[in-house]
């Protein structure tokens, strides 16, 4: 029989911070899911086309200055804002929590880390009250609310639903310096690990957290940082990813895709990763699986598993590892970009010196030659 060696499987997240942010005394916010991000864009017009005629993202409000966006499920006000400005990057990753007393635990818990932590009554987007915003002990503007507009869920008018139809947004990644203290601080957060990649010397790369019982609302991913790796829009099936893809062909649009489609090992999802007009990140996604019992088992990969980030053994792009968004803190300046101290996966699974395998017992020439030239750079023509 075929050996199917695939990664581990443990009760509990085995990922340890040598530097971690301390815990606070008080108790973190109850957050239910990740809610909405602000991008800031160069061309309005531009993103809004991106988003909304190619994408089919829902127009909730606009003006001059700003799009909110909605996907075809959501309820609440917007998924994704848009707001023109100078300099293309992320202005807040938003999540709503249970209760408006939640947004009173916020306060305390980040003032305790000595944050910098600002509230407002109106809310800072349209359709939103109260809420808080922060800048966390990361780098990352954060936003947390309760009080929201409700629209029109769009789930029943099939008349307005495109064949790659975005049904919701599913998550966020972020771009840390160190994996290992993000996820401590994530997990005193209230999140809890899904899955994960290491090496066998217990080097983290990227780990995988969530509140709402799917794979994650936000993943860690090693690099420079604090910088947003990309935002994911979900579709009901894979064969909406399908046509997107065939969209972009048709509108000659192609040079929007990243890589894939394809099926990632990590989470088990279909995947599509597009560019938009900024260069800002969009996965779209579907089919990952429930995570919500209180004893779900976290999922450890190599990260020399070539499966890890594509099912099928396609090698990754390396823009997908070094380029990402910059994040902006409060007064909506650039926040600036500490470099990663820790091995990079790229470098040791796709440059002259990395290895991949498709079988754990395999030595570093198994691959194929056809499929050599697709993971070491120095083999390409």
């Amino acid at each position: 029989m075929t050996d199917t060696t695939g990664p581990a499987v443990t009760s509990d997240a085995p990922i340890t911070a040598s530097d971690p942010i301390p815990t606070p005394v008080a108790p973190p916010p109850d957050i239910l899911r990740c809610a909405y991000m602000e991008l800031v864009v160069t061309d309005l017009a531009a993103s809004r086309n991106f988003y909304v005629e190619v994408l089919g993202l829902v127009v909730t409000e606009e003006d001059e200055d700003t799009v909110y966006l909605r996907s075809l499920e959501e309820f609440i006000h917007h998924n994704l804002v848009l707001r023109k400005g100078p300099l293309a990057a992320v202005a807040a990753f938003s999540y709503r929590v249970r209760s408006p007393e939640e947004l009173d635990k916020a306060v305390e818990f980040y003032t305790e880390l000595g944050c910098r932590v600002v509230r407002r009554k109106d809310g800072f987007t349209k359709g939103l009250g109260d809420s808080v915003r922060v800048i966390d002990p990361l780098g990352f503007p954060y936003e947390f609310f309760y009080d929201v507009e409700h629209v029109e869920r769009l789930a029943w008018r099939y008349e307005l639903h495109t064949p790659g139809a975005l049904v919701r947004l599913d998550h966020f990644n972020q771009v840390t310096p160190d994996v290992p203290r993000a996820v401590k601080f994530m997990e005193d957060l209230g999140f809890r690990v899904t899955e994960d990649i290491q090496d066998s010397e217990g080097t983290t790369y990227a780990a995988w957290m969530r509140r709402k019982p799917t794979v994650h609302d936000t993943a860690m991913t090693g690099g420079d940082g604090p910088r947003m790796h990309h935002v994911a829009f979900a579709t009901h099936e894979k064969h909406n990813i399908i046509a997107i893809c065939d969209k972009l062909g048709a509108l000659r649009m192609s040079d929007r895709i990243e890589r894939g489609p394809g099926r990632h090992g990590v989470s088990n999802a279909f995947y599509l990763y597009l560019r938009d007009p900024d260069g800002h990140r969009v996965e779209i996604y579907t089919q990952d699986y429930y995570t919500g019992d209180p004893d779900n088992p976290v999922v450890t990969w190599d990260v020399h598993d070539n499966q890890r980030r594509d099912w099928w053994g396609n090698p990754v792009v390396p823009s997908w590892y070094t380029e990402a968004s910059l994040v902006l803190d409060l007064d909506g300046n650039p926040q600036p970009v500490v470099a990663r101290t820790d091995t990079s996966e790229m470098a040791v699974t796709i440059g002259a010196d990395g290895f991949s395998y498709t079988r754990p017992e395999d030595d570093a020439e198994a691959l194929p030659s056809w499929k050599q030239g697709e993971y070491k750079l120095g083999h390409q023509l």
